[in-house]
């Protein structure tokens, strides 16, 4: 089936469960991308668009429905450090959305006859600085500031027409307040996905409080969180769906840990896919990975919620 013929995600979601890719950044470093650079895998938007292509199209024939944007630390600030002014910063966001559309019809093509979406990906702030503080939170900026900061390339990934803006590994209520100023009147649906520790965000607030406010944004079709533990989900599942009466959607990490000073992952993977029915019992119905979590996992997570 092809994009132009899916029904919305949010008619989707009402009906079922519906699989997420996993990690960009995992897919393209196992195709030999070197990622260390402060733009991560936007850097690839300009460089090497069809690897980009071709990670978004892995997942899809792992089994996924959605593919997220390779815009998750596109910014016009981070861009222009690079010297990329403002017009070329927004045809990379802009392509960043038209990637994975032409992933989705390679998809059609060799045989994949579901409905697939396109998520533009909104990552936070601390993104954008590259030092961390997208885990951490608490910048020093109010809600306002941080409105002002996300709203142009929100617009512009909007008038892209992605099927929906992932406000996601948010870390910070703060933020996920700002965030839901700026997707109002966009004319674009939304989930919001915080990165969380416990029943807490990364900057310590209580979910509940984080939640509550989505409840009442009629653009936003689903809340959760993803970039966080596997044994933090199911709680967190349960306290979106009570306090916001939506969608959830889920997509933690395979639970091994970033050593930034070795700049490297340590530990073993964690993640279960057995977990995922229990997810889906307490309200999850979009269900990813997220860093580390490649097509493989993809495929047996989509073997389990079929």
């Amino acid at each position: 089936m092809t994009r132009a013929l899916s029904p919305s995600l949010a008619d989707a979601l009402a009906t079922g469960t519906v699989v997420l890719d996993g990690g960009m950044s995992n897919q393209l470093e196992s195709a030999g991308y070197d990622l260390s650079d402060a733009l991560w895998s936007a850097r690839l938007l300009a460089e090497r668009p069809e690897a980009v292509v071709e990670a978004h199209l892995a997942y899809f024939l792992a089994g996924a429905s959605v593919a997220i944007t390779a815009s998750y630390q596109a910014t016009f600030e981070g861009f222009a450090r690079r010297g990329i002014g403002r017009e070329e910063a927004a045809r990379l966001l802009t392509l960043s959305v038209e990637l994975a559309g032409e992933a989705a019809r390679r998809a059609g093509e060799a045989g994949v006859d579901r409905p697939l979406w396109v998520a533009a990906s909104v990552g936070p702030y601390g993104a954008m600085l590259a030092d961390g503080s997208d885990y951490r939170g608490r910048y020093g900026l109010g809600v306002a500031e941080l409105e002002r900061f996300h709203r142009p390339r929100m617009e512009v990934l909007a008038a892209a027409a992605p099927d929906v803006l992932a406000l996601e590994t948010v870390p910070d209520a703060d933020e996920g307040a700002a965030l839901l100023g700026a997707v109002r009147g966009l004319g674009v649906p939304a989930w919001l996905s915080y990165s969380v520790h416990g029943r807490h965000t990364r900057a310590g607030q209580p979910l509940e409080d984080a939640f509550a406010p989505a409840a009442d944004v009629d653009e936003v079709i689903a809340v959760g969180v993803n970039c966080c533990a596997s044994e933090d989900v199911e709680p967190a599942v349960e306290i979106a769906a009570r306090v916001t009466g939506k969608p959830v959607v889920v997509y933690p990490n395979s639970g091994e840990a970033w050593d930034a000073d070795a700049r490297a992952w340590t530990g073993r993977s964690t993640f279960d896919t057995g977990q995922v029915e229990a997810w889906r019992a307490a309200g999850a119905r979009l269900i990813g990975g997220c860093c580390r979590v490649g097509p493989p996992t993809i495929t047996e997570l989509a073997a389990t919620l079929k």
